[in-house]
């Protein structure tokens, strides 16, 4: 284990951050506390307002306090372009988003975008060297087939000057900050399957396996790692429903199945609970089940996983509204995919308000959490898709003024994957 946050190294380096969402926040605060100085790029003008003002514009548990110390230091700074001060830094990490197109592959056109310009920037500027991380999730091959390229076109001859690497992320949200200094393993794919020098710095202070690989090897892995969790989740969850049909203790299953840890592998994402969701399993999985069937491979249980996540989502709704008479008023707590987070992209959440709105019940939400006004980039379009959770958002204070035919607490749903239909009064326990 690190010994802490804020330790610093030995020999600070430049870098640039481009794209400041869940990942690149996440890993430009927790840079600039180790002592690196960082400047962060990102086109969303209210959001760079915020990060210069001290302040953190997503909701992840520490990350405020790690944005006002950098800021306040004067190692961190974000800003909407890339000039020469980006082109100083010996390290850039893009982070830019990669969302799923209709036919489940990843949008590389943000990829694309930040790569030409970032190549153009070095073409400017002859003297430059810099190797360049990419974090974003994106399919094998794309480093050789679509930034490689793009670099070499802009450079040429020169093109040398430029390292590029791969360096996938293993953050879960609302405990991003623990994660980085204390990651699973470190991956970062190079083109010769050698150590980059200044990645081995960045990871100085991080004490985990690291391998060293190829772009592909590299690449693959989140679609791996994710559609495993995807998959564990499911299995876990039709387990649950057949258990709450037969009047089985789904938590007792759960216990027995996760204490053999030589065979069953692990506990995490086999508790029987609620649908996946967010912006990584529901993603990754489309984008794999894309990949397998470009290649020819034929993928059964990978193909059926969205499939039983939506009926999960509707066994959920059936056990949550159970028993309720029409146009009964239902409280929801929790409108974000994970507690204590914002995150509202493929919440299964929302699904599950719309499916009570649709049913027929006079429904309300309460998330502390999740608050219109500060909602931006993918998050505020989520809303924007969904116009009916704005007006049914509620305060604390009229949440706990009125009584609820039904409480539907989110948590509870993935807790125990059994609801306590009763008023639930004490709403604290979300704050």
């Amino acid at each position: 284990m690190r010994s802490g946050v804020g330790s610093k190294v030995e020999e600070p380096l430049k870098i640039a951050v481009l794209g400041l969402g869940y990942v690149g926040m996440t890993a430009a605060a927790c840079l600039a506390s180790e002592g690196h100085s960082v400047v962060g790029v990102d086109p969303n003008r209210s959001k760079l307002d915020i990060v210069n003002s001290g302040r953190s514009p997503i909701q992840e548990p520490g990350l405020e306090d790690l944005v006002s110390a950098a800021v306040d230091s004067g190692r961190l700074h974000a800003q909407s372009g890339l000039d020469a001060r980006v082109a100083e830094c010996e390290l850039a990490i893009v982070c830019v988003g990669t969302p799923s197109a209709a036919d489940g592959s990843h949008n590389m056109g943000f990829i694309a975008e930040v790569s030409r310009q970032l190549a153009e920037l070095l073409a400017q500027h002859s003297s430059a060297q810099m190797t360049v991380a990419y974090r974003s999730t994106i399919r094998p091959g794309s480093i050789e087939e679509l930034i490689t390229p793009i670099f070499n076109a802009a450079l040429g001859a020169e093109s040398s000057r430029v390292r590029i690497v791969y360096n996938p992320e293993f953050l879960r949200e609302s405990t991003a900050i623990n994660d980085y200094f204390n990651p699973p393993k470190i991956v970062v794919g190079t083109a010769d399957g050698r150590p980059d020098p200044v990645m081995d710095q960045v990871h100085a202070n991080l004490e985990a396996r690291v391998f060293t690989v190829g772009y592909r090897e590299s690449e693959v892995t989140k679609f791996v790692d994710n559609t495993f969790h995807a998959l564990k989740t499911t299995f876990a969850n039709e387990i649950g429903r057949v258990c709450g049909e037969l009047g089985i203790s789904a938590a007792s299953v759960h216990e027995i199945f996760v204490s053999d840890t030589k065979l069953n592998v692990s506990p995490y994402y086999l508790r029987p609970g609620g649908p996946f969701g967010g912006s990584c399993l529901p993603k990754d999985v489309r984008a794999l089940q894309h990949i397998a069937k470009s290649a020819g491979a034929a993928t059964p249980a990978i193909n059926a996983l969205i499939d039983s996540n939506e009926a999960h989502k509707t066994y959920i709704f059936e056990m949550a509204t159970a028993g309720l008479d029409d146009g009964a008023e239902v409280l929801l707590l929790g409108l974000a995919f994970k507690d204590k987070t914002d995150d509202l992209r493929e919440s299964p959440n929302i699904d599950l308000a719309r499916s009570i709105i649709e049913a027929g019940y006079r429904l309300a939400i309460y998330d502390p959490y999740v608050s219109p006004e500060n909602l931006m980039g993918q998050n505020l379009g989520v809303l924007s898709g969904s116009p009916f959770v704005r007006d049914l958002l509620v305060s604390k204070e009229a949440a706990e003024a009125r009584t609820w035919d039904r409480v539907i607490d989110s948590r509870s749903i993935a807790a125990s994957l059994r609801l306590d239909s009763s008023t639930v009064t004490d709403i604290n326990r979300l704050a």
